[in-house]
């Protein structure tokens, strides 16, 4: 295969998920306004209940929704594209494909990472009008910041890709990961321990944070912690991309590939 081949791959797989997006556009819009209003009902709810103390907390809040959004939009898209394959039919024919299924899912998930920053920068933008706020938003620290710690969230979505292949309708279980992001998203501020720096999402969390609250640039993080986040998304990417080839080979021998 030579880049010319690569470069079509690539654009078919953009053009297929362009299209998907204006079809299905709601889900995707119903996705920010459900995130918005549960951004709404904290904000404004803790602003009736606590008065000016909110706002000690509220850039927090703020950063911690805009990583659960990019977070929960790249997980579920990873998750939700191979279950959408295997119900349409068209999974076994992307096996087929000469580049293979690996080639495809890491274009697909380059894709799905690209729309789940944008689809959280724009959530950003509505929750710092909202709030009246004013947060550090500088593109050469917060998109590599952004990119690094929801690959760990990719991981998973692979992992849970695989799984629905050979126990399919799992998604009450896979909605659960929310909670869980939402869990490991403010580890940082409840737990001080050095093993956060193990957890999925949470070292991204904590220095997302004192970039955008404190206006720490890229370059002034020690090279240790960003090589600790290096570290972390890629060993989850690696292992949920292992585990999905695992299953789907467990799903493939057991011949329940597409069933639903």
């Amino acid at each position: 295969m030579n880049a010319a081949q690569y470069g079509l791959l690539a654009r078919a797989v953009v053009e297929k998920q362009l299209i998907l997006l204006r079809r299905y556009w709601i889900n995707t819009a119903m996705m920010l306004v459900a995130s918005y209003l549960f951004f709404a009902m904290i904000f404004f709810g803790g602003r009736a209940v606590g008065g000016a103390g909110i706002g000690d907390t509220l850039d927090g809040v703020v950063v911690g929704f805009f990583l659960l959004t990019a977070a929960t939009a790249a997980y579920f898209d990873v998750a939700g594209n191979v279950m959408r394959e295997a119900q349409w039919g068209t999974l076994e024919q992307l096996f087929m494909s000469p580049f293979g299924i690996g080639r495809v899912m890491a274009i697909k998930s380059a894709f799905n990472v690209a729309l789940s920053a944008a689809v959280a920068f724009t959530l950003l933008a509505v929750m710092l009008v909202t709030t009246d706020r004013t947060l550090s938003v500088d593109p050469l620290t917060v998109v590599p910041l952004l990119v690094l710690t929801i690959l760990s969230a990719v991981g998973l979505g692979f992992v849970f890709a695989g799984l629905s292949l050979l126990y399919k309708r799992i998604e009450n279980v896979s909605q659960l990961m929310q909670f869980s992001f939402i869990a490991l998203i403010a580890a940082p501020a409840a737990v001080d321990s050095p093993a956060i720096v193990a957890l999925p999402l949470s070292h991204g969390s904590a220095l997302l944070s004192r970039a955008m609250t404190d206006g720490v640039r890229l370059w002034e993080f020690p090279v240790l912690e960003l090589g600790l986040l290096v570290g972390n998304g890629l060993a989850y990417l690696l292992v949920g991309a292992v585990a999905f080839s695992v299953l789907v080979r467990r799903a493939r021998k057991l011949g329940v590939m597409g069933h639903y």
